[in-house]
């Protein structure tokens, strides 16, 4: 038996998904966690780009490229690695949302 079947079959499958649902702060909260390099809300005070205000599916881009190993970087090819799609696209959005 695989992970995802014992899963399953204890009827945890969706819980992520339904956790997510729940939190309408959730992709304000993912988000968040860009803040140490990129600025608090995407704003950038540093050497990092900003975030804020950039277009949702460039920034996708970006990140999926980091994630595919096509984009080099030092660090967000490990973190971009640590979320699914379906959070980054919310973190996309988010940012993309930001004046």
């Amino acid at each position: 038996m695989n992970l995802k079947h014992a899963l399953a079959m204890l009827g945890l499958v969706g819980l992520s998904a339904a956790a997510q649902a729940q939190d309408p702060n959730l992709a304000r909260n993912l988000a968040a966690t860009c803040a140490n390099c990129h600025g608090t809300n995407g704003h950038s005070v540093g050497g990092m780009d900003s975030l804020a205000g950039e277009a949702q599916d460039k920034l996708m881009q970006k990140l999926m490229d980091f994630k595919s190993g096509d984009k080099p970087a030092t660090i967000m090819h490990q973190i971009v690695k640590g979320y699914t799609d379906e959070q980054l696209t919310l973190i996309t959005a988010w940012f993309a949302a930001q004046k």
